[in-house]
């Protein structure tokens, strides 16, 4: 198989045949991200005879097990619907010549890939299995995204969903907790909530923000440009998000970045979540939190 780097995947996609079809990200300029730091390029696509290769030869490793049927595949790679549409049906039709049982395919993706799609363009995916994107927003937080880098604003990600939500392409969102810095975490969470209000998300997985030496946000610390939250605050900061959530979801802060994983369905669980949210807050001491922040070599 060809796999480059580091594999990144949601944690509900662990079920999911994960196909590589790019290598890194297009945008590569987030200040606070170095997931893709051991590759030497910033990007690049997968030859459809790589990908063709790979489809063969799990397949053949699959065949072995007749119990076991690919029922959903997830393109690799930091932002794969950056791809032209025609590229990603052509990959659908291989998918499909490969794995007839597949029946939905999923990716992470920018709000900015979205843009590149026409409305036509987005249904024709919808209809060859496209159906749930991971998107990594971070925040609905203007001053944040700006000073990050993200490429885009609040009013992107309603305009980018909304044109998802047309097509019928579900969609589910990533939350950086502690983006907005020291002081800043619930004018960030409030501002993320009244954005996914308006919005239709499935899911919002929370990660918590790592500042690595290696990353230009670190030399923004180091600048005095900005200032990290105690590890307290981005857990008061969580407990804001899930207080001004409106919509029906599932929510959960499960990756390695998380000292103490949390997740549930809202509204159904949303006391359940906040009064785990408070234990946290009221009897784990910030020395605790800080030291496993300090010693997560990698996410």
């Amino acid at each position: 198989m060809h796999y480059t780097g580091t594999i990144w995947r949601p944690p509900y996609e662990a079920s999911s045949f994960l196909l590589e079809v790019t290598a890194g990200c297009t945008h590569h300029s987030c200040k606070f991200c170095t997931l893709y730091e051991d590759l030497p390029f910033k990007f690049k696509m997968s030859p459809l005879e790589d990908i063709e290769a790979d489809l063969k030869e799990a397949g053949a490793q699959l065949s072995q097990w007749s119990n076991l049927r690919v029922l959903r595949t997830f393109l690799v790679g930091a932002n794969p619907f950056v791809l032209k549409a025609a590229r990603l049906l052509k990959i659908a039709d291989l998918i499909k010549k490969y794995f007839p049982s597949c029946q939905t395919i999923g990716c992470f993706s920018r709000v900015t890939d979205i843009a590149l799609k026409t409305d036509d363009e987005l249904v024709k995916l919808h209809r060859a299995g496209y159906d749930s994107l991971t998107i990594g927003i971070e925040t609905g937080d203007d001053e944040a995204l700006e000073f990050m880098n993200k490429g885009y604003r609040s009013k992107d990600i309603l305009t980018q969903c909304r044109r998802l939500d047309q097509a019928g392409i579900r969609y589910n969102f990533f939350y950086l907790t502690g983006i907005s810095g020291m002081g800043k975490g619930n004018q960030g969470a409030k501002a993320t909530a009244a954005v996914c209000n308006r919005l239709h998300p499935e899911i919002i997985g929370a990660s918590m923000l790592t500042v690595y030496p290696s990353s230009e946000l670190y030399k923004e610390i180091q600048k005095g440009n900005w200032q990290e939250e105690t590890e307290i605050e981005k857990y008061k900061e969580l407990k804001v998000l899930i207080e001004h959530l409106k919509v029906p979801l599932w929510f959960g802060a499960l990756g390695a970045s998380n000292p103490i994983p949390i997740q549930g369905t809202l509204p159904k669980e949303k006391e359940n979540l906040l009064a785990a949210l408070d234990e946290i807050i009221e009897t784990v001491s910030e020395e605790e939190l800080h030291h496993y922040r300090k010693n997560l070599r990698h996410l």
